[in-house]
């Protein structure tokens, strides 16, 4: 794990033990209350950027020491039929904890909800949808590959990885998984509640945060639009080779069945030492090399699938969660923060005026005790807004070092490319000599090949 953000403590810090919601119905702000400043996008200041030596906001994580935290299996294993359904379950098995498990979406889905509770400013993936009624294989497998994605990208997440409830996930045997996840997760508080460094995220922010948050989610959402493009590419073009593949199979196969055919030729058909017979014996036999032509285009498809539509899938969902988590910033606890802020006017204002009316002390001490207790969720919202752009700072840092996976990506589709064009020339040529006779003359010499267009031209 990664800088002191991501250690807990025993005890919350104090201006984060107490955390009383601001009214869910206050109204929008009004136009003279205090709000977050958001400043517009614009280059950002190299000179405010510059970060103290020993920042704990900074990751020191390569790609390779990321992919190296942990690799996990998820692979199907046969239906169990329940009363009325068939339940599908996965056995998933652990590198790092060398544990092998089994697992039920459901337990996938609980896994997901106590992330998000625990870890509400960090970038937790989507799961894949849940199963629909009369699912067939092909959806079952896509959501088996998309569940491998998410397990892998949380298992290599640093505050992840450190966390309880993953190592339960992984590692827990015993029934009732789902149970096990929640007691886990019960009265233990967010991530906020347990970071030493949580009231003190302010002081590790650079001064332009907001501008260089907003430049971020612009560079990642471009990097998202290419990368979704670049994946819809790719699987065209492995669906390209399975279907080239199915049609090189059934291209020899009607050779084949040409050359089997067992109607006899007329006599007269045969007036000129017809050469059928040999011709009929050649394309027979060439049904074994476009199989393997076939068997080639196929492994080169299933090959680019795993190792650059896989990958791709992988990179897309990550930046998906970090879009995810960006509206959540917004929409979470930067909203409620303006929530607090806007009722703490209303309050003030109301005391403005008890003061004027000279209402009863009672009432006006109720009011006092009001505020001060409103002014204790600002705080608080305060502390979660900035804690909240710290995460996000780190999990920015996190999206560029998963970057360097476009070379791996790129470097895994030049060479499925250059090795299945190697293996399928190879069996052409291993076909060329078999189509001699094919050219036979009428006495069994070598005819000269023509081109097709040499018998259509023009008189």
């Amino acid at each position: 794990m990664t800088g002191g953000a991501m250690d807990p403590l025993p005890a919350a810090p104090a201006a984060a033990a107490a955390e009383p919601e601001a009214d869910e119905e206050a109204d929008p702000p009004a136009a003279d209350s205090p709000a977050p400043q958001v400043s517009e996008p614009r280059a950002p200041d190299s000179s405010r950027m510059q970060m103290p030596p020993g920042n704990p906001l900074l990751l020191s994580l390569t790609l390779q020491e990321l992919l190296a935290r942990d690799t996990v299996q998820v692979e199907l294993i046969p239906e169990k039929k329940g009363l009325f359904l068939k339940h599908v379950e996965y056995e998933v098995s652990s590198q790092r904890f060398k544990s092998c498990v089994y697992r039920r979406y459901n337990d996938f889905v609980v896994f997901h909800e106590m992330l998000l509770q625990k870890f509400p400013y960090r970038m937790v993936p989507a799961l894949p949808p849940k199963r629909m009624l009369g699912a067939d294989r092909e959806f079952i497998e896509a959501r088996r590959r998309a569940l491998k994605r998410f397990i892998n990208l949380v298992a290599r997440h640093p505050p992840f990885s450190e966390d309880v409830v993953l190592k339960l996930f992984l590692s827990f045997s015993g029934p009732d998984v789902q149970n096990k996840l929640k007691e886990s997760a019960q009265c233990v508080g967010d991530e906020f509640m347990h970071c030493k460094l949580a009231a003190r995220a302010k002081d590790f922010l650079p001064a332009d945060i907001q501008t260089q948050f907003a430049i971020s989610r612009e560079l990642i959402r471009n990097i998202y639009n290419s990368f979704h493009k670049l994946r819809d590419r790719a699987e065209r073009m492995v669906s390209r080779a399975i279907d080239n593949a199915a049609d090189l199979l059934i291209f020899g196969k009607e050779l084949s069945a040409l050359g089997s055919d067992t109607t006899p030729l007329p006599s007269w058909a045969t007036l000129n030492s017809s050469t059928w017979g040999s011709l009929k014996q050649a394309l027979k036999g060439l049904s074994v090399e476009f199989a393997l032509l076939a068997d080639k285009a196929a492994q080169q498809g299933k090959q680019e699938e795993n190792d650059v539509v896989e990958k791709l899938n992988l990179f897309l969902d990550l930046l998906q969660s970090y879009k995810d988590l960006c509206e959540r910033h917004e929409k979470g606890v930067l909203h409620k923060h303006q929530r607090a802020l806007h009722k703490y006017s209303l309050m003030k204002r109301q005391m403005m005026s008890a003061a004027v009316q000279s209402r009863e002390p009672q009432s006006v001490e109720q009011l006092e005790s009001r505020i001060v207790e409103q002014e204790n969720v600002i705080q608080t919202m305060e502390l979660r807004n900035y804690f909240s752009l710290y995460c996000l700072h780190q999990e920015t840092q996190l999206v560029h070092v998963y970057l360097p996976l476009t070379s791996h990506i790129l470097g895994a589709f030049v060479s499925s490319q250059i090795q299945g064009h190697k293996e399928m020339s190879k069996v052409w040529n291993d076909l060329q000599p078999k189509l001699q006779c094919l050219f036979a003359g009428p006495h069994g010499a070598p005819s000269p090949q023509r081109s097709p267009q040499d018998g259509l031209s023009a008189h």
